[in-house]
């Protein structure tokens, strides 16, 4: 017997004679009604609030609108295959249906994570970079253990040189380095009398990394200014999508090369490369540093664009699961009934 499922709206008299042209096909076409409420979940009324009622049944599918001919015609198809594919006997289809009739727990935990994986991520990202700026408050209570523990935990994931981190309890929240050119900052050699910063194979480099802080400088954040940045903007991006119902649409993949991509990589390579010192680039790219602001900047336009690229593609794939369970737990349901 063949499954047949209607996306129906209730009070719809479309919606109520497709159901009626199912049931007169009942006897000729024998089926398994499964209705599904297109209201009952945002992700229905999307893709099925233009259109219904619709109905499926195997690889085929009628919107509205159609008649008790077109509906015939459908039904007599797929009875046609799926009597095709019972004499055939093959394992795949056997083994399909029987899925289709049992809801295990991985079903279960796949439909609950297509509902809530905004809030997962959401949450995930926020513990990710507000467990570096838990370290400088632990040192600054005087838990240095549990702090270090911390640093150590991003160290794999972050350069973590101080002179571009940011600071908190100090007297700046950042200390670049004099190349940066920042007028009336403190640089960083000046406030912890580190040096020869500027050549980036130097071995002071690793002085700066392993440098945290003190009292009157402040204690580093575990994760450098442009980490910061980059994963502050895919939260708040998480939150604004969230709170318009997940409804934007993906930014498009050149716009993210242009706006995510472009500046960050402008920004980090040309430091990057400057400071190689080679003598055929020098004329070209003399040494830059790169700035906090500029870092926060490139930073945040790549977090916040590669979120927006991302999370509505992702929104769209969650979608088809989230469709795909409620179609089965309803079926299932219904057959019990």
């Amino acid at each position: 017997m063949i499954t047949v499922t209607l996306y129906f709206r209730k009070d719809d008299e479309h919606s109520d004679a497709a159901k009626a042209n199912l049931q007169a096909l009942k006897e000729k076409y024998p089926h398994r009604l499964v209705e599904v409420d297109v209201d009952s979940d945002p992700v229905l009324q999307k893709n099925f609030g233009d259109s219904a009622p619709v109905v499926e049944v195997g690889p085929y599918s009628l919107k509205h609108p159609f008649d008790k001919q077109k509906l015939s015609m459908t039904l007599g198809a797929a009875s046609d295959r799926r009597g095709q594919l019972d004499r055939l006997g093959r394992e795949d289809h056997h083994e399909r249906v029987r899925r289709g009739q049992t809801v295990s727990a991985s079903d279960r935990v796949m439909y609950w994570f297509s509902r809530h994986y905004l809030a997962f991520l959401n949450g995930f990202i926020l513990l990710y970079f507000g467990l570096p700026m838990l370290a400088p408050v632990l040192m600054k209570i005087g838990a240095p253990i549990p702090a270090r523990v911390i640093y150590t935990m991003y160290k794999p994931l972050c350069h973590q040189f101080g002179f571009r981190s940011f600071f908190l309890f100090g007297d700046q929240a950042y200390y670049p380095l004099a190349e940066a050119g920042m007028v009336g900052v403190e640089t960083f050699e000046q406030a912890t009398g580190i040096t020869s910063l500027d050549d980036p194979t130097s071995m002071s480099r690793f002085d700066a990394r392993e440098y945290i802080g003190n009292d009157t400088v402040g204690y580093k954040i575990a994760l450098c200014e442009r980490d910061m940045a980059i994963y502050s903007a895919i939260f708040l991006f998480g939150i604004i999508y969230s709170a318009t119902g997940r409804r934007l649409k993906p930014l498009h993949w050149i716009a993210w090369i242009l706006i995510g991509l472009g500046p960050i990589g402008l920004d980090g390579f040309s430091q990057l490369f400057s400071q190689m010192e080679w003598s055929w680039l020098v004329n070209i790219l003399p040494y830059r540093e790169s700035t906090p602001f500029m870092r926060v900047l490139t930073g945040g336009l790549f977090g916040f664009a590669t979120a927006w690229f991302a999370y509505p593609n992702m929104e769209e794939s969650m979608a088809e699961t989230r469709q795909f369970f409620i179609k089965k737990f309803a079926s299932i349901e219904q057959n019990k009934s």
